[in-house]
Formats: C-alpha cells, sequence, structure tokens
C-alpha cells in the first residue's frame, strides 16, 4: 500500500511539473511574451539566468509535446525508485546541465526541459548498472524500452535541436548515479520457506553415486 501511494504521488508531482510547462508556454502564447530571452546564451552575463529558467521555456508547441511524455515518466520513475535521492539527482541536473551550455554550447539561445529528461534517463540506466536490484533494473528496462534513442541524440544531429543540453544532462546525470546511485537501500526481497533448503532428494540423496553390479 505504501509503495502504491508513493507511485501516485510520484506521478502527480510530475504532472505538476509538466502542467507547469504547459502553463508557461500557454501563457507565452496567449500574452504574446518572447520568453526565450530567459533562455541559456553561452557565455553571455545575460544568459546566465536561463541556467535556472530555460527548462521552463519551449520554443512552440511540437517542442514542448516532444518533452511532454518523456519529462512525466522518467520523472514519475526517478520520484517513485529513488527517494532518497531523487531531489538531489534534479537540483544538479537542472544547474549542472545548464551551466555546461552557458560554458562550452554553440552561440545560440538554449531552452526546454529535454536536458532534465535527458539527465534522468542517464541517472536511471547507470544507477541500476551499479546497483543490479529488481526495481532499479525494472525501472530501466522500462525507460530503455522508451527511450533508448537518448543515447543517440546527445550527439549532433539537427541544427535547430539543442544536443548540448542533452549531452550535458547526460553528463550531469551519469555523475549523479556514481555519486548517489547507492544512497537508496535496495528493496527487501521476499523470502520463500523453500528457499535455502539443501537441493538433494530427501529419499535419493547421494545414492545414485554408489555403483551397482
Amino acid at each position: 500500500m505504501a509503495s502504491d501511494n508513493r507511485f501516485k504521488n510520484s506521478f502527480l508531482l510530475s504532472l505538476l511539473f509538466v502542467c507547469l510547462l504547459w502553463w508557461v508556454k500557454l501563457g507565452e502564447i496567449f500574452f504574446d511574451w518572447d520568453l526565450s530571452v530567459f533562455g541559456v546564451l553561452p557565455l553571455h552575463v545575460q544568459g546566465l539566468i536561463g541556467i535556472v529558467a530555460a527548462p521552463l521555456i519551449h520554443g512552440s508547441i511540437n517542442h514542448i509535446f516532444s518533452n511532454t511524455l518523456p519529462t512525466l515518466i522518467l520523472g514519475t520513475l526517478l520520484l517513485y525508485g529513488y527517494p532518497k535521492s531523487r531531489w538531489w539527482v534534479l537540483g544538479i541536473v537542472w544547474l549542472g546541465s545548464g551551466l555546461g551550455v552557458w560554458c562550452f554550447a554553440r552561440e545560440a539561445t538554449h531552452i526546454g526541459a529535454s536536458g532534465l529528461s535527458h539527465g534522468i534517463f542517464f541517472f536511471l540506466l547507470v544507477a541500476s548498472i551499479l546497483r543490479r536490484d529488481k526495481r532499479s533494473v525494472a525501472i530501466m528496462m522500462i525507460v530503455f524500452l522508451l527511450y533508448g534513442s537518448m543515447t543517440m541524440t546527445i550527439f549532433p544531429r539537427e541544427a535547430h535541436i539543442s544536443f548540448e543540453y542533452h549531452f550535458f544532462g547526460a553528463v550531469t546525470g551519469s555523475l549523479c548515479a556514481l555519486i548517489f546511485g547507492r544512497r537508496d537501500p535496495k528493496p527487501v526481497e521476499k523470502k520463500y520457506t523453500w528457499e535455502g533448503k539443501d537441493d538433494d532428494d530427501p529419499i535419493i540423496g547421494d545414492e545414485w553415486q554408489n555403483k551397482t553390479d
């Protein structure tokens, strides 16, 4: 029951964040705002605000659509599967990916939540490799089945897509897995009555080894 409640709460928190992204975009459309000025502009002082603000801003409806489901699903799985380290991971990926973009990315305005989603994906992937417990591996299998292509979108593909945000999200997510991946205790595995018993047949035993004429 507690596990069910934690999953529901994790989903609701992720859903609230996705709703916030949509409210920001709809406000931009309805009030004719141009919020891209709050994106990350590499090596410009005015672009520093984007380290905090850029993940909330999207360039188009298609842009926010492409980030909605990954943010919702990956966010839910992170919040559910890693309750002790989740806020550290989110904070470091959010700020660290933006800082990496500000320091090293192309001369352009970088916006969108895709850096955050890539960071979560790589955290879940690397953490499962390090932990190898049933829950982390199950989570990894789900995210890899749905979003395994994120392993390739950290490289340059299309000029209008900020692969740098993807790349630095992946870097910070992987670092978080190395630092915090074992912070959460592994789930207690259920023990069955037949586990740990001698596998030998209680009647035959080792009698088959005896030679007979």
